[in-house]
Parts: structure tokens; C-alpha cells; sequence
């Protein structure tokens, strides 16, 4: 059952968080109907996700089985079947559009979108430098305009411009760590094309354009000035790059970003006292010194 549930990759569905990021900003969470729209819709992003990597990995079952982390996943392993993987996946797959429908047309649009996504990168586009990160980036930001068309809010630009960053800078940290440890033995066709001082300029690029857009959006989005404690939220936003670019650059990691918010004490206390600040902005709390 272990192996079955690990297929499922539970521990990347950390990405699917993004879904209540319009919930949140958007001053609903106190809304009980919302928070159930979200809800079902961050469950169908998480089983559309895994159906995706279930079948990713069935397609890169021989790439995976010469790589030194993939070969233990279920399927490179051999823990779970073929013809179980096809299964679950379809089921996942099931699930993922059913859940979605009952929120609205909309987001069901948006989920096919992100599968119709993972299709031209798993197929074509992953084994294209940049391309194929930015192809993970768009998955991101479709994740928090699915959060939104669930409840019906709008969602500011430049928050889906510092998803998108956010995305990218995570993305192409991943592809560093990979080209350093990884690159020679052909797992990834892509890492051809990079090179290290491209990717750590890519990096750099976009750790500051996600700093510049989140900053922006906690002083002229329209939830910005509705609510001036969010720039409050900045302060760990920042440190909380800062911290990740040290690990990337010092310690080469970014292989597994999802790994990082539970291994590094800094980045997971950020995100903890991120998510508290924003609940304490958005229910109204006034900083003194900062106007609408």
C-alpha cells in the first residue's frame, strides 16, 4: 500500500497550496461555501497532478531505472505493475474532472488546460532548454487562477506575475542542481543545452523578479489598499528567497524544492509566519505608520 500511495507522489501536492491562494488574498477565507469550492478544487488539481506523474513515469520507466534517486519510485522499482500504474492514473484522472465539475465550467476549463500543458511538455517540450521550465511555471500560475474561478474572484496580475517567477526561479534551481549532478548520464535531454553560468543567471533573474512583483502587489493591488498591513507579509516573502538562493548557490541543492520547505527550519518558519501575517492583514489589522 506504501508503494501504491508513493506513486501518487503526495508530497508534491505542496504545489496544489497555490489553489488557495485567491481565498486567501482575496479576503474570503472566512467564507464557508468558498473554502468548500477551494477545497474541491485543490483535490482535483492534486489528482490531476498525479495522473500526470503516474504517467510520466511510465513513459520514462527505462530513463528513470539510470537515475540515482528515480529508480527507487514504484514503477522504476518495479514495486508496482504497468498495467497498475495505467489504472490508477485513469481513476486519478476520473476523479480529478468530477471533482472540478461540480465547482464550475470554468475551472474544469482550466484543468484541462494544465493536462493538455503536461502533455505537450511530457511528450515535446521538456526536452527543450527553457521551454521546458517554463512550461512548469505556467502549471503554477494556472493553479492560482484555478483557486480563483472556483470562488469567483478576481486575482491580481502581479501576484500571477510573482507566481510565475516564483515558479521559474524554483525551476530553473531544479535544473542547476540536476545539470551538476545528473548531466552525464542522458536523463534529461534538456541539460544539454544548459550550462552553469546560464542557469545561475537564470536563477539570480528570476529570485528578483518575484521579489519586485510581490513587492508591487503589497502596494498598489487593489487588495494592497484595501488592506496596507499586507506589506507586513513582504518581510518573509524576501528573507524567504534570500534563504533559498543561499541553499542553491552555497549547498548546490534545488534538486527537490518540495523537499526543502520541510528540511530547512528558515524557509518553513517563513512560510508559517507568511501565511499568519496574511490572515492577520487581511482580517483587518492596521499598521500605524502605513496608509491605504
Amino acid at each position: 500500500m506504501l508503494a501504491y500511495l508513493l506513486l501518487l507522489r503526495p508530497k508534491q501536492w505542496t504545489k496544489n497550496l497555490l489553489v488557495f491562494a485567491a481565498l486567501l488574498f482575496g479576503g474570503t477565507f472566512r467564507e464557508a461555501d468558498k473554502a468548500f469550492l477551494a477545497l474541491v478544487a485543490f483535490i482535483a488539481m492534486c489528482m490531476a497532478s498525479s495522473a500526470v506523474y503516474i504517467v510520466n513515469d511510465l513513459r520514462d520507466l527505462e530513463r528513470d531505472r539510470k537515475h540515482p534517486k528515480k529508480k527507487l519510485r514504484p514503477l522504476a522499482s518495479g514495486a508496482v505493475s504497468r498495467n497498475s500504474g495505467w489504472a490508477i492514473a485513469a481513476v486519478c484522472l476520473a476523479i480529478s474532472l468530477a471533482a472540478v465539475w461540480t465547482v464550475n465550467k470554468t475551472s474544469t476549463a482550466i484543468i484541462l488546460a494544465y493536462l493538455l500543458l503536461q502533455v505537450a511538455y511530457n511528450f515535446r517540450l521538456k526536452q527543450v532548454a527553457v521551454a521546458d521550465v517554463f512550461c512548469i511555471a505556467v502549471g503554477f500560475v494556472l493553479r492560482a487562477v484555478l483557486g480563483a474561478a472556483a470562488i469567483k474572484v478576481p486575482i491580481s496580475g502581479w501576484l500571477l506575475f510573482c507566481t510565475g517567477a516564483l515558479a521559474l526561479m524554483l525551476g530553473f534551481s531544479k535544473r542547476r542542481n540536476e545539470f551538476l549532478t545528473i548531466a552525464e548520464n542522458g536523463t534529461r535531454e534538456s541539460l544539454a543545452k544548459y550550462t552553469k553560468p546560464a542557469l545561475d543567471a537564470l536563477v539570480s533573474i528570476f529570485a528578483c523578479g518575484a521579489a519586485l512583483c510581490y513587492g508591487i502587489y503589497c502596494l498598489e493591488s487593489e487588495t494592497a489598499k484595501k488592506y496596507p498591513g499586507l506589506i507586513v507579509t513582504s518581510i518573509f516573502v524576501f528573507y524567504g528567497i534570500a534563504r533559498y538562493i543561499l541553499i542553491v548557490f552555497s549547498l548546490d541543492e534545488g534538486g527537490e524544492p518540495e523537499t526543502l520547505l520541510y528540511k530547512d527550519k528558515h524557509i518553513l518558519a517563513c512560510v508559517l509566519c507568511f501565511i499568519l501575517a496574511s490572515v492577520l492583514a487581511l482580517s483587518g489589522f492596521q499598521l500605524p505608520l502605513v496608509s491605504s
